[in-house]
């Protein structure tokens, strides 16, 4: 083999390296994105039923105790309808990052679609649940959402189911859906 040929064939094989990295490098991207809300920084719910279905496990394994809050936005049609569609969406990344900033880094937060989210807590039990329910309530009300200097009240309907060994997690999410609708039904 000549110089020439050789050095081609070490220039070749350096392209296709920096070609295969670069694929692997998207590949990683592209499925964090898939479990990931394309509007919020939550997980969308996809990936928050994989947290989830990975946390009930190691509850089961390790008898740990867990909770699940399930949000539903109370106020949220009135701000799309008075101050429009981009304000809506920014009000969605507002609650995601206002529930993430007020829960611990090991709890998780899912968009599940529209105005609803859900919120696991380790190594917690039903009355923790309720109080950081109450909690983040009280946060809707002292820090609230502002669109373009004008304020949007928002506010919250929390269900609150513990873990108590379901098998699957969206027979969970559907227990703390119903737990929602039971408080919001009740106002």
């Amino acid at each position: 083999m000549t110089d020439t040929a050789e050095a081609d064939l070490k220039s070749e094989l350096e392209r296709l390296r920096a070609e295969v990295e670069a694929l692997r490098l998207r590949a990683e991207a592209a499925e964090a994105a898939a479990d990931h809300d394309v509007l919020t920084p939550a997980l969308n719910r996809r990936g928050f039923v994989s947290v989830l279905q990975r946390q009930m496990a190691y509850c089961q394994r390790h008898e740990t105790p867990a909770v699940l809050l399930y949000l539903d936005l109370d106020g949220f049609k009135g701000v799309n309808d008075r101050l429009g569609h981009a304000a809506g969406d920014a009000a969605l990344v507002w609650v995601a990052r206002m529930l993430m900033e007020n829960l611990r880094e090991s709890d998780a937060v899912g968009r599940m679609g529209g105005d609803e989210f859900a919120v696991l807590m380790m190594n917690a039990g039903a009355e923790e649940g309720r109080d950081k329910a109450q909690r983040l309530k009280a946060a809707f009300q002292t820090d609230p959402f502002v669109w373009q200097g004008e304020p949007a009240m928002l506010g919250g309907s929390f269900g609150v189911r513990a873990y108590a060994g379901q098998g699957d997690p969206e027979v969970w999410l559907a227990e703390a859906d119903a737990a929602m609708w039971v408080r919001k039904r009740g106002r």
